[in-house]
């Protein structure tokens, strides 16, 4: 392992896409906040981000309902003007179907609760959470483009479009004289890899700024996934999907084999399975910041120690070799089934 590799590296900062906003290369994202991590530890994990030089933190309103809002609002009080804050509208909020989607509607009630939660008068970057399929886009837009008139919001972005919708927001803003959306929300690992061949190629071409999410693959990268050790999935992704960490499954099985690769090239490499992924996300041109979700102040401690690692084109060609760029695995990685591969999309 070379010095270069290991020697740590001061904060890093890029773009927002063609905001001009700086931001750092990780962002701090908040699942995890107010459950299973408790609101004193989060507050604790928040703090030491930011004294770590990570201005960015990443939020939901359906984050535990709320209370992961609260739990950052309360965090960045006295240090609202250091944060590039975001959040995020689309998930249901309570029992009441009403309190959900991407109308213009939900929009202007979730945005006032945001706000009184993260106690701000303004969020940096407001994100449609997924595609609303029973919204038109262009009210989705329109709504968001009076947020941004208003003062309450200062740019919005999506998360987990598609491709094509992507491409849709953006004309729809330009035909319409509305404020374009500027960023797309994606995830994005070694082993998860098929907005290389989507989304990233049109985020460059329209200056989208990209938060990538999942550098360890919702925990298939985090160094327990190898030939003849005891696996255990992380706490995230097993509230989400059942099954997902099943290696005996056959749809997990290519996706084992190639974890081991990845195993072996940072073995080669001295470095850690964590160390190389999150390296591997920082990589890409098109990413302007990684969101990292750690759950304990030790997790966040290690994300901050991989950051500083160094790939070489000889280790990302052999990642390459590994993992194909724009290979996918299963379909649920990559954020969500689009409708039309539903069963009922499809008719069956």
């Amino acid at each position: 392992m070379s010095e270069e590799s290991t020697t740590p590296r001061p904060a890093e900062y890029g773009y927002l896409g063609r905001s001009g906003v700086r931001v750092s290369r990780l962002t701090l994202g908040t699942m995890n906040f107010g459950g299973p991590t408790g609101r004193a530890e989060s507050l604790e994990i928040i703090a030491a981000a930011l004294d770590a030089g990570i201005n960015t933190i990443d939020t939901a309103d359906v984050y535990n309902q709320g209370l992961s809002e609260e739990i950052v609002g309360e965090a960045i009080a006295g240090r609202r003007a250091d944060v590039v804050l975001a959040t995020k509208f689309h998930g249901q909020i309570g029992a009441n179907p009403l309190h959900a989607g991407n109308s213009r509607r939900w929009i202007f009630e979730a945005v006032e609760g945001s706000l009184r939660r993260l106690g701000t008068d303004y969020i940096d970057l407001y994100q449609a959470h997924r595609p609303d399929p029973h919204t038109d886009l262009l009210e989705t837009i329109t709504a968001l483009d009076d947020l941004v008139r208003q003062g309450k919001i200062r740019y919005y972005g999506t998360s987990t479009f598609g491709a094509d919708q992507v491409v849709e927001a953006q004309l729809l803003a330009r035909q319409h004289n509305l404020t374009p959306p500027l960023t797309e929300q994606v995830p994005y690992s070694a082993l998860i890899r098929l907005v290389e061949r989507t989304t990233l190629p049109v985020a460059r071409k329209y200056g989208l700024g990209v938060l990538s999410y999942g550098p360890l693959a919702a925990g298939w990268l985090n160094g327990a996934y190898r030939e003849g050790q005891p696996q255990s999935g992380s706490v995230r992704a097993a509230r989400v999907w059942e099954g997902r960490f099943d290696v005996g499954a056959p749809e997990n099985a290519l996706k084992f084999a190639a974890a081991e690769q990845l195993g072996q090239i940072a073995d080669a490499a001295g470095i850690s399975v964590p160390d190389l992924a999150l390296a591997f996300a920082l990589n890409h041109p098109a990413i302007s910041s990684v969101i990292i979700g750690p759950r304990t102040r030790e997790h966040l401690d290690a994300y901050l120690k991989s950051a500083a690692t160094i790939l070489s084109d000889a280790v990302l060609d052999q990642i390459d070799r590994a993992v194909a760029p724009g290979t996918t695995f299963l379909e649920r990685d990559n954020g969500r089934i689009p409708d039309e591969l539903t069963p009922a999309g499809l008719r069956r």
